[in-house]
């Protein structure tokens, strides 16, 4: 598998990340992107050092910024804490009476914290498309959140989704964030290359 690079200079690298693969893992038979990184950085010869600063779950694509040095990665590390970052994410759900817009606002089991998400909707027979602006960044915030409104996503087995054989219908579509040292805003996007999105980016 080869590292699809959107964007990289002296101090991040911005990149695709398939579903599938995880941002990082323990264990070594399995592809992660930090090791693709890793690689990639050393077959250039430079340093191997990868600063993770957000993750993606392992079944879903989207856009992912890492840190070339710890320095880059600390800043980056408090945008993020501070919320400065802005996440966007598609999903495909196939609730018929989902609300056209509003906010989910909950408390996430696993910290207890609270969450928000900015929903729009798209219809396509019994589906629908979300356009998610992502407030915070919980532990499966998005999946537990839909499927708390029996509205699970489309292949989200784990959480009530209906099975399709292919990933699960969440893609982290638009990353927008500061960059580090020379503070110009940024902003990344990507089209959903999931099956199941076909329809409605054809």
């Amino acid at each position: 598998m080869e590292l699809e690079v959107l964007f990289e200079d002296e101090d991040v690298l911005v990149c695709y990340k398939p579903a599938g693969v995880a941002t990082q893992t323990a264990k070594m038979t399995e592809p992660d992107m930090v090791s693709m990184i890793r690689n990639y950085r050393v077959a250039k010869g430079e340093s191997d050092y990868v600063g993770v600063i957000h993750r993606l779950d392992q079944p879903v694509e989207g856009v992912l910024v890492f840190a070339k040095n710890a320095a880059a990665a600390a800043i980056l590390g408090k945008e993020l804490k501070a919320r400065q970052f802005a996440k966007y994410y598609y999903a495909i759900v196939t609730r018929e009476n989902i609300p056209e817009t509003g906010v989910l606002e909950d408390y996430v089991v696993k910290d207890g914290r609270k969450n928000r998400a900015m929903v729009v909707t798209e219809s396509l027979d019994d589906r629908s498309l979300l356009d998610i602006h992502l407030d915070t960044g919980r532990f499966h915030q998005i999946r537990v959140q839909l499927a708390s409104r029996t509205a699970p996503i489309l292949g989200d087995v784990k959480y009530g989704g209906s099975r399709t054989g292919e990933p699960l219908c969440l893609c982290s579509y638009r990353l927008q964030f500061t960059h580090p040292v020379s503070e110009e805003g940024m902003d990344f996007s990507i089209k959903p290359r999931g099956r199941e999105f076909g329809d409605f980016f054809a």
